[in-house]
């Protein structure tokens, strides 16, 4: 008896494995998309408690804060939009001045260190410094978040304008570890010269940026009715 031979399948066309990719891949566009917007407010939520909470730690006495940036003539003013790298004025349970916060990045030995820190206007020096993001070697590049020497630069780091209030009066810089002469300089890290020097390099740029405008306009800047608890 004869077994009758199984049906054939007819060949898969081209027309017929393009629609298939392209279904597939509008089905995966349509997940993204869809987790994006499920999660994408919770995300920003958690940056901003995140950021809340580092700047409490750089300004302890901060209650209220200001986002601010530059304009074309380099005057203070409030913040249109989120930036990047923000840069933020810090009042007490008063509604006074008691500082200002910045956000920095640079490169490191790795990739990119992004830093939070704290300037008093009183003191006219950094007074506290927080690594927000780094991919920096664990155990090395990371102890610019651990050592205690290290942390001890920032107690009062000497950020003083010179005469004009144009630019530092001295440039802040890192020297290896057990050097510092001078209130400007960073007690670097054996070990973990590249991460430190960037600090110091990334705090210098960006103090040399923000500090002049702040020191001029932001003891007369009028913050919105509105300031972030």
């Amino acid at each position: 008896m004869n077994t009758p031979a199984p049906p054939q399948q007819k060949p898969t066309t081209v027309w017929q494995m393009y629609r298939s990719i392209v279904g597939i891949g509008a089905f995966c566009a349509l997940l993204i998309v869809s987790v994006y917007q499920g999660t994408s407010a919770r995300i920003a939520d958690n940056r901003a408690r995140f950021l809340s909470s580092a700047i409490e730690e750089v300004l302890p006495a901060v209650r209220s804060t200001v986002e601010v940036s530059l304009d074309e003539s380099g005057s203070l003013v409030a913040a249109a939009e989120a930036a990047d790298l923000p840069a933020y004025l810090g009042y007490d349970e008063n509604g006074d001045l008691v500082g200002a916060v910045i956000t920095a990045r640079g490169m490191g030995y790795a990739d990119n260190i992004t830093v939070l820190y704290s300037y008093s206007f009183e003191l006219q020096a950094i007074v506290g410094h927080k690594v927000l993001e780094s991919k920096e070697t664990p155990g090395l590049g990371d102890k610019v978040e651990l050592e205690p020497h290290f942390l001890a630069n920032f107690e009062a780091l000497d950020a003083r304008l010179n005469e004009d209030g144009t630019a530092l009066a001295n440039a802040i810089v890192t020297v290896k570890e057990g050097e510092k002469t001078e209130a400007w300089q960073l007690d670097g890290i054996t070990g973990a010269t590249i991460t430190s020097d960037a600090i110091g390099s990334i705090l210098n740029q960006a103090s040399s940026y923000w500090l002049p405008a702040l020191e001029r306009d932001a003891r007369d800047f009028q913050p919105p009715q509105s300031i972030e608890e």
